[in-house]
């Protein structure tokens, strides 16, 4: 990761308007999370949520526990599905004693039906696993953004994750998750640094003007989270970028508030928590122009984004590599 990087009912029904009530109880909730900002490596317990997807040859990608029985990931992580995959929780580090880890095989393995391998449009992917998770301090779900969420430009995000330090030099991966802070970068401005129509609606950006902050290899599938009042809520799923903490070149992560719908028809039992995440302000990417990008709506405000983060496995099918760097 690159690192330049109840209180009553009552109240909590007012915080959480046009949400999902099934795991609202407890998702996105951290007792041992309550810093604003951090190191590069992230202490145990400020992201309970933290999958690692490992195959017989280790971690590979990243993912987010959003209740008992499922993680959020990336579709891109599976362009096929390895004999062997298991899913780890409550990790500290990827090498040495874990005490608060637990790990389980998975039963199903299921991808957006609309992914798009060339343009990464609509990239997740839902893993059940063989049996539930208890939630400790350690292990805990991540809140997803609803729709009609708004991530306006700035917007503080932190992403986690197992992935690259740097570009180019996965493996080997580093000891301990990392974390890394920065600001939502607008769907204008993205496609502005990307190309005009290469960030869809079904896609955020953050990331730095002058670099040196991002996900990366590794990192795919993995989470960008904002915190909301008490909880943290998932906007972002790691998914693609030009190279890592490039300037100019923000990561580019799968819009969850896009995919309730889907995600909820698939979970028929507890299902996740979902929480609008609502930007106060004006969102300062309505002003940004560039050759070929059309006027800013006139209506409601929107950030859109496109780019992806790959983890070596789909670096030898051919696909565009992002990772997550200190």
């Amino acid at each position: 990761m690159a690192l330049y990087k109840v209180i009553g009912a009552v109240a909590l029904l007012t915080l959480l308007t046009h949400e999902s009530h099934s795991q609202l109880n407890v998702c996105g909730i951290t007792r041992l999370n309550t810093r604003i900002v951090g190191g590069q490596n992230a202490p145990p317990g400020n992201w309970p949520w933290q999958a690692s997807l490992q195959t017989s040859g280790g971690h590979f990608c990243g993912g987010s526990l959003i209740n008992r029985e499922w993680v959020l990931t990336a579709a891109h992580c599976f362009p096929s599905i390895p004999a062997s995959l298991t899913v780890s929780l409550g990790l500290q580090s990827l090498q040495g004693p874990n005490p608060n880890g637990v790990s389980r095989t998975v039963t199903k393995v299921i991808a957006n039906p609309n992914f798009n391998a060339i343009t990464y449009d609509n990239d997740l992917c839902l893993l059940q696993l063989s049996s539930p998770v208890t939630f400790t301090d350690f292990i805990v779900p991540v809140c997803l953004a609803a729709p009609g969420s708004t991530f306006f430009s700035g917007v503080s995000s932190w992403v986690t994750g197992f992935g690259a330090i740097a570009s180019g030099v996965y493996p080997p991966l580093p000891v301990n998750l990392m974390e890394v802070n920065m600001p939502i970068v607008g769907n204008r401005e993205c496609n502005c640094d990307f190309g005009v129509g290469s960030i869809t609606n079904n896609m955020i950006c953050a990331g730095l003007r002058a670099g040196g902050k991002d996900s990366c290899q590794g990192d795919s599938g993995g989470p960008l989270v904002s915190k909301q009042g008490s909880r943290w809520i998932l906007g972002g799923i790691i998914s693609f970028g030009n190279g890592c903490a490039q300037p100019n070149t923000p990561g580019v992560y799968t819009r969850v508030s896009q995919y309730q719908s889907w995600i909820n028809s698939q979970i028929t039992s507890s299902q996740p928590g979902f929480v609008t995440f609502t930007s106060t302000g004006t969102d300062s990417d309505l002003s940004i122009s560039c050759a070929g990008l059309p006027p800013p709506p006139t209506t409601l405000p929107t950030t859109a984004g496109f780019f992806h983060h790959c983890s070596d496995e789909c670096v030898l099918q051919g696909f565009r590599v992002h990772t997550l760097s200190p």
